[in-house]
């Protein structure tokens, strides 16, 4: 049901970014932080900034805070020198060097698209890239840290307020300051009361059924969602910042908190990002909307390219119970399932322990055996290449990187996988015609006329082969992942076929994954 909700509210807020009035479309790090030459893109209204430790996610998320201008801001409030400062005392010889910093935003405003920076050498200086008069673009912004009242000195000063003689002020929170935090929480509220002594504050809030409490006796994470709850509630098109959104959260209200803000996102014209270690909070956004960020070989912080599903899990530790095939498009991933279909039942192996993804490309292979080395994650992991890429020295690289002889196999042929599955087709018509429930006459005058077609193309033999395999597939009312695996099961069955090494290698990976 919940998978229903976060499909519906993606296509809505995709659809809705053209028309919201402003929007963070860039942010670029040059020189803060050990970051260098860092772009991160936004290409959706809720952005989720992830990665290991010390990967610069909480000062992407500070940079942005300095974009804008709030309405009500301070001189010093959401600027460089005070998101960004410098231990520089005038009575030691230590201090934090300065290095010579830019951060620059690209917008899109009510009155076009817009550049601006700052730039900091001996202090920092603001400027719009040769654009005259131009003015830092204002826009309501919520910076916020989900952290626990846990602070000794924090506590104490709540605590004084008990001892204030005047009578605190109390604001009761309006409906929908309270209704957002009841869509997350699992109970309800009759009453929350926001008290006040001068800059001091306190929620005080009463449940159903009578239990009356403090903030102070709140668990973690109720604490965290009804603060949010009473701050970004009733935001319009503002800019919103969230450090570590998942802090203090269970997973399942991880889930509903990403479903909520999108949902607020989408009426209210909000945008926001959030960092965070949480593969749930990770999972709730569409691919587009998580940027990943890493450190590469040399130490510098990079962006990932948007990973799928397989990859991601093992960079969160979700890989340890399954064995992870990792291929490079979705006719490879077919035909792996097909050769599954059958090694499965042979080597008794539930299905669940085997799970067969794609990413980028061979090229980006080996990047990826080095993120699993670093995460320990390699030894859950066969890499399976396309035959085209034998012989570029891919699988060399991708060793390297794992530190070790790693299982990287090739799927048969020399070409694309689709140019392998229409030369078996042409071999085995009368088996795929029959195990497709499809006359074999019409099925073999099928094949003729398709080869016909594309006789005089020309384009790539992996081109034409894919053209072919689509023009079968939509002739049979059927897609070209389905012939694919069709084959893939086939020719692993037979003892003869060019695809038992592959099959062999396969079984033995499993086998060698399982007794670890």
């Amino acid at each position: 049901m919940i998978e229903r909700h976060f499909g519906n509210v993606w296509q809505q807020l995709q659809g809705r970014k053209s028309y919201m009035p402003h929007f963070l479309n860039e942010v670029y790090l040059d020189g803060i932080r050990g970051i260098a030459d860092l772009r991160i893109i936004f290409d959706y209204p809720v952005s989720v900034v992830a990665g290991g430790n010390a990967t610069g996610k909480s000062t992407v998320l500070f940079a942005a805070a300095c974009a804008y201008k709030p309405p009500d801001a301070g001189p010093r409030d959401y600027v460089p020198s005070t998101l960004f400062p410098d231990f520089r005392p005038k009575q030691s010889r230590r201090h934090d060097h300065r290095d010579e910093v830019l951060l620059r935003f690209e917008y899109s405003t009510p009155d076009g698209r817009q550049s601006m920076q700052w730039k900091r050498g001996k202090g920092w200086n603001r400027s719009f890239l040769g654009r005259k008069h131009a003015r830092q673009p204002e826009r309501p912004l919520y910076l916020r840290t989900l952290s626990n009242l846990s602070n000794p000195s924090e506590v104490r000063g709540v605590l004084s307020m008990s001892r204030v003689k005047a009578a605190l002020e109390e604001k009761p929170l309006t409906a929908s300051q309270v209704g957002f935090a009841q869509q997350v929480l699992p109970f309800r509220y009759t009453e929350v009361i926001d008290l006040a002594s001068g800059r001091k504050k306190l929620l005080f809030a009463t449940r159903e059924r009578g239990a009356e409490y403090s903030e102070l006796h709140m668990a973690a994470g109720e604490r965290a969602i009804l603060r949010l709850s009473q701050e970004i509630a009733q935001l319009q098109g503002a800019l919103v910042l969230i450090d570590e959104i998942e802090a203090g959260l269970h997973p399942w209200v991880q889930q509903l908190l990403m479903l909520h803000l999108q949902q607020l996102a989408l009426r209210r014209d909000l945008q926001i990002v959030v960092t965070t270690h949480s593969p749930v909070v990770l999972d709730s956004v569409p691919q587009n909307a998580r940027i990943f960020l890493d450190r590469d070989e040399d130490g510098r912080v990079v962006v990932q390219p948007p990973y799928r599903d397989l990859v991601q899990d093992a960079l969160y530790g979700r890989s340890n119970d399954t064995l992870n095939i990792l291929c490079e498009d979705e006719a490879a991933e077919a035909i792996l399932q097909g050769v599954f279909d059958h090694l499965l039942p042979h080597t008794q192996t539930r299905s669940g322990s085997v799970r067969i993804g794609r990413d980028t490309g061979a090229n980006e292979f080996p990047t990826h055996a080095a993120a699993f080395r670093k995460f320990g994650q390699i030894g859950n992991f066969v890499f399976v290449l396309d035959g085209d890429a034998e012989g570029r020295g891919i699988r060399s690289k991708i060793r390297n990187n794992a530190g070790g002889d790693v299982p990287v196999l090739y799927l048969p042929g020399r070409g694309a996988p689709e140019e392998w599955v229409w030369n078996v087709l042409l071999s085995c018509v009368d088996d795929v015609s029959t195990t497709l429930g499809v006359d074999i006459g019409e099925f073999r005058q099928a094949i003729a006329q398709t080869d016909s077609v594309y006789a005089a193309a020309s384009d790539s033999p992996s081109e034409i082969a894919k053209g072919k395999l689509y023009e079968l597939s939509q002739r049979f009312n059927r897609e070209p992942p389905d012939i694919c695996r069709l084959i893939g099961r086939l020719e692993a069955a037979r003892d003869a076929s060019d695809i038992q090494p592959l099959a062999e290698d396969l079984q033995t990976a499993l086998h060698a994954w399982r007794s670890l």
